[in-house]
């Protein structure tokens, strides 16, 4: 008599055991092989797009994800040339580190550019290569991935412990905000940033939940290219995401931290409805001198805060 083999695990518990792990809506899954900065060598993944995280498995059946990749901040995704036939290689550009991937077929590598895209710039992209129903996937996915992130900023936050507060903590009271911020999403800063290079390159706008915070900057060395960096909420201070993370009390201490950092070459963007002028705005300059003044006298640094919420609320 044969001995029997092991059962397999059905499909759908193994769905069920993976979605306990996170609340995240899956979008895509597939094979991948991912070499991150850690790597010395392709490790094969049985891979899971859900929200705008990369959930890795050791292979198809497995209930408990070996590595993760968060993209929300993906700086651009760019192809490799491969010598394998039917391979598509491309690499993905984060602030923290570059990942490169790989799959083993031509259609599920045109149809993994085309899901990490849609997630990461909330649009459909026209350059990729897809057949007519996948394109549809691909705005059905857009729809879920925007609905989702509007209400994860209508998620209510923790309640603040009561108790009063310092009353030198007056701008919380007030919550206003520095002039460069804008809510719009990360591909619509770029396209602001890319228009009107004369009235700044730096944007502060909303992040992925109700908490924190994206800068968008565009900066000229060689080329032009556009960063985004995480300004995450951490109790009354806001912590921007780098190799070494900088901590500061306000998102007016984080503008003039890029600003210092870059020695000028970061600007606040403040956009002009005024099409006629060809320079700087009035109002942009006068935030610049008032920035300059007080970041020189500490001691007029109030008066620069209260001047910048009358002009702008």
């Amino acid at each position: 008599m044969m001995a029997k083999k092991p059962p397999k695990p059905a499909p759908r518990r193994i769905f069920q055991e993976r979605s306990k792990i996170t609340a995240l809506p899956l979008y895509f899954e597939g094979f991948l092989s991912v070499k991150r900065s850690e790597y010395e060598e392709y490790k094969h993944y049985w891979t899971e797009l859900r929200g705008t995280t990369l959930f890795f498995y050791t292979d198809k059946k497995s209930t408990t994800y070996v590595d993760k990749l968060d993209i929300i901040d993906l700086t651009c995704l760019t192809d490799q040339n491969s010598t394998e036939k039917n391979c598509v290689k491309f690499t993905l550009v984060l602030p923290k580190e570059d990942v490169q991937l790989k799959i083993e077929n031509t259609e599920s590598g045109e149809e993994w550019k085309g899901f990490i895209l849609t997630v990461t710039e909330l649009s459909v992209p026209l350059h990729v290569s897809l057949l007519p129903g996948q394109v549809i996937r691909l705005h059905e996915v857009l729809e879920k991935e925007k609905k989702r992130r509007i209400e994860t900023e209508r998620t209510p936050s923790s309640s603040p412990e009561k108790g009063k507060q310092p009353v030198e903590d007056y701008e919380d009271v007030l919550n206003p905000m520095p002039a460069c911020f804008y809510s719009v999403s990360r591909k619509e800063a770029t396209e602001m940033l890319e228009k009107n290079p004369s009235m700044g390159n730096m944007i502060l706008r909303p992040g992925s939940d109700s908490r924190n915070y994206s800068i968008t900057i565009r900066q000229e060395i060689d080329l032009p290219r556009i960063k985004h960096y995480k300004v995450m909420s951490a109790g009354k201070n806001y912590t921007i995401d780098l190799e070494k993370p900088v901590t500061l009390p306000n998102l007016f201490s984080v503008i003039d931290y890029f600003v210092k950092e870059t020695r000028g070459n970061l600007r606040p963007f403040i956009y002009s409805t005024d099409e006629t002028l060809g320079g700087p705005t009035f109002l942009h300059l006068y935030y610049e001198c008032l920035r300059a003044l007080a970041a020189s006298l500490p001691a007029l640094h109030l008066i620069f805060k209260f001047v910048v919420v009358t002009l702008w609320l």
